[in-house]
C-alpha cells in the first residue's frame, strides 16, 4: 500500500480541492499519511498570492525534500501557474502540475507508480471533475462552485494564475451536495475564487443557493469568502432560512474611497456600508467579518486613518488583515509612493488592534443567546469544540453528545478576551 500526504497552503479552494484528491487516492487504496511522517508521496499544494505565500511554498518543499529525499514530490496549485519554470528547474520536485490539471493529480501519480512514467501535460484540462471527497481533512465538507476572476484588480495576480470566470455547471453542485450530506456531513461550505459571480446558463448565485437549501437533509450551509457585489432583498432574505448560516466573510480591502480606486475595486466606501445596513436589516446578529490590505501605494495616514474608522463603524468580528505585498506584474507593483515596510507593520498592528476590539464588542452583544452548536471534536475529558450558526467558536464542558452533530447550546462566559485567536464562548446546553 502506497502512502501519500499533503501539504496545503492558500485559500479555501486549495483547501476543497485537496479534500477531494485525498478522498479518491483514499478510495484506490492508498494510506493518507501524516505530512510529517513518511510517504511515497507528498502533494504541495500551492499559494501564490503574496510573496511571504511563496516563500512559505517553497520553505514547504525544500523541508519535505530534506526529511524525505527518496519520496516523490508533485507540486500543484497556483504557484505551479505562475512559476512553472522555476519549479521545472529547481531539481527538487518530480512533478509540477497546473490549476487546470490538478483534478487528474491522483491519475498522474497513479499512473506514475504502476507505469514508471508519467506526463501531467498529456491530461486535459478541467477545473471542476473532482470527484465528492467523502473523508476529509475537516469536520465540514467544502463545495467548489466557482473559479478564476474578471475583476483585475490592480495588487491581484490570481486572473493571471486561476484565469478567467468559470462557473461550475449546477447540476454537478446539487450532485456533489447530496453526497456529501449522504456520507454524514453537517455542514456544507461553498466557496470559489469568486462565488458572487456565479453563472450557469440560468441560475445565479441567488439561485443557486437558494436551490442547495432545498435539497434534502439535516446540514446547514456556510457562505466563505466572497466579493461585496450588491446583494438583492431576495438573496438576503435567504438568510432567514434555517440551513443558511448568518455569516459572510465579506472582502473589503480598504475603508478609503481613494484607495479602493488605486486598488481598481468596483465599489465604493458608500455601497459597501449600504450593503452592510441592508444585511443587519434583515438579521441584526448577522456576522460579518472581512479583509483588510493597510500599506498600499500612496496610502496616506489620513486615508488609513479612514479604513480604521470604517472598519469601527461597521463592527466586522474579525479583519484578516494583510500587509501589501507587491506582485511583479501587476499595476500596483509599479505605483509610485511606496509605502515603507516599517509603516506597514505599524498599520497591521493598529488594524489588528481594531478587530480584537471589534470581536469583544460583538461576542458581548451574542452573550446569553442560542446558538445551534455542529460539534468538531471531543477531547480526552470530555470538553466538545465547535462553531455556531453565527461562525462562533465555542466549546462545552462534560458533553455527552457525540462528533459531528447538532446541539443547542446558550453562549455563556466569553475567554480570552485578550487574544482574537484564542477567544471563544464557555457554553451549555440547553433543552
Amino acid at each position: 500500500m502506497k502512502k501519500v500526504a499533503f501539504k496545503t497552503l492558500g485559500c479555501r479552494v486549495n483547501l476543497y480541492e485537496t479534500d477531494a484528491l485525498a478522498s479518491r487516492f483514499k478510495a484506490a487504496g492508498y494510506e493518507i499519511a501524516d505530512g510529517d511522517n513518511a510517504a511515497d508521496v507528498f502533494v504541495v499544494n500551492t499559494c501564490t498570492v503574496t510573496n511571504t505565500s511563496d516563500q512559505k511554498c517553497r520553505q514547504a518543499i525544500h523541508q519535505i525534500r530534506r526529511k524525505h529525499p527518496e519520496a516523490l514530490i508533485a507540486v500543484t496549485g497556483c504557484m505551479v501557474n505562475h512559476r512553472k519554470e522555476e519549479l521545472l528547474q529547481s531539481g527538487i520536485v518530480d512533478f509540477v502540475i497546473d490549476n487546470e490539471r490538478k483534478a487528474a493529480l491522483f491519475d498522474i501519480i497513479d499512473e506514475h507508480f504502476k507505469t514508471g512514467h508519467s506526463d501531467p501535460e498529456g491530461y486535459d484540462r478541467d477545473l471542476f471533475s473532482y470527484h465528492p471527497a467523502f473523508d476529509t481533512f475537516h469536520t465540514r465538507s467544502l463545495i467548489k462552485i466557482h473559479d478564476g476572476c474578471n475583476n483585475f484588480c490592480s495588487y491581484c495576480i490570481i486572473p493571471m494564475v486561476r484565469g478567467r470566470s468559470t462557473s461550475r455547471p449546477a447540476v454537478d453542485i446539487y450532485n456533489n451536495v447530496r453526497e456529501v450530506v449522504a456520507h454524514g456531513f453537517k455542514e456544507i461550505v461553498l466557496t470559489g475564487v469568486n462565488m458572487g459571480r456565479y453563472q450557469y446558463e440560468s441560475t445565479d448565485f441567488e439561485q443557486l443557493v437558494e436551490n442547495i437549501l432545498d435539497i434534502d437533509g439535516d446540514f446547514r450551509v456556510r457562505v466563505s469568502s466572497i466579493e461585496p457585489d450588491q446583494f438583492s432583498d431576495r438573496f438576503l432574505q435567504l438568510f432567514q432560512h434555517e440551513k443558511l448560516a448568518p455569516h459572510m466573510h465579506i472582502c473589503l480591502q480598504s475603508g478609503s474611497d481613494d484607495t479602493l480606486k488605486r486598488m481598481h475595486r468596483f465599489y465604493s466606501v458608500a455601497q459597501f456600508r449600504d450593503m452592510c445596513q441592508r444585511i443587519k436589516a434583515f438579521r441584526p446578529d448577522f456576522n460579518l467579518t472581512t479583509d483588510i490590505i493597510v500599506g498600499f501605494p500612496g496610502e496616506t495616514n489620513q486615508t488609513f486613518n479612514e479604513s480604521c474608522d470604517f472598519a469601527k463603524e461597521i463592527g466586522f468580528s474579525h479583519i484578516h488583515t494583510f500587509k501589501y505585498s507587491m506582485r511583479t506584474g501587476t499595476k500596483a507593483a509599479v505605483m509610485p509612493n511606496q509605502v515603507p515596510e516599517k509603516v506597514k507593520t505599524e498599520r497591521s498592528g493598529i488594524m489588528r488592534q481594531i478587530s480584537l476590539e471589534n470581536k469583544i464588542k460583538y461576542f458581548e452583544s451574542m452573550q446569553g443567546q442560542t446558538q445551534r452548536m455542529l460539534i468538531e471534536r471531543i477531547d480526552s475529558k470530555g470538553v466538545a469544540r465547535g462553531y455556531g450558526e453565527n461562525y462562533i467558536p465555542v466549546i462545552l464542558s462534560n458533553c455527552d453528545a457525540e462528533k459531528n452533530t447538532f446541539i443547542n447550546i446558550k453562549l455563556g462566559e466569553i475567554l480570552h478576551r485578550d487574544n482574537e485567536e484564542k477567544m471563544l464562548f464557555d457554553c451549555k446546553p440547553t433543552n
